[in-house]
């Protein structure tokens, strides 16, 4: 495939996938500003990495992959931490109805996770299945399994302090 060739098809993988990368950019970033850095970061690093796809696994799993690795190396570097004061203001527009509440306090809850439990869930949100969050996270099916009934756990002892035992 010729070089031209290749950025056209990397340009609409990247379109028809980019609301992957704007999710993981708002998980892992605070303000506006560092999503679009972020997500910057995450399409640079998805065309470095292009050449290493192999049409192995989907595409979407390998841009998972790419994506939280390079959200969490960015966090690390930052290590800034997520407040719920700024993620507020980009939820602010959504109606304060019940379920626009308990969204707005899932989100929160999410970003209170370590970097690892919010990748797990992000994706597990997403509807991907054991099998491919283990492969984008390198982690085994069982520990993914184990660590999906923990996470529910502490979200819902978050959502629900009453529940808590």
């Amino acid at each position: 495939m010729n070089s031209k060739s290749n950025k056209k098809e990397f340009s609409r993988l990247i379109s028809n996938n980019q609301a992957i990368i704007h999710k993981i950019s708002s998980f892992y970033t605070d303000c506006m500003e560092d999503k679009e850095d972020l997500f910057q970061e995450i399409c640079l690093q998805l065309w470095r990495s292009y050449p290493s796809f192999n049409d192995q696994s989907k595409f979407s799993t390998w841009m998972y992959k790419v994506a939280i690795n390079t959200a969490i190396s960015h966090v690390r570097r930052c290590k800034k931490s997520l407040k719920f004061e700024d993620l507020k203001k980009d939820v602010s527009e959504v109606n304060d109805t019940e379920s626009a509440q308990q969204s707005k306090l899932l989100y929160k809850a999410i970003t209170e996770l370590d970097k690892v439990d919010r990748a797990v869930i992000i994706l597990w949100l997403d509807g991907k299945k054991y099998e491919e969050i283990s492969e984008i996270l390198g982690l085994s099916k069982s520990n993914v399994s184990v660590k999906l009934v923990r996470i529910k756990e502490k979200l819902s002892g978050k959502l629900n302090p009453k529940n808590v035992k």
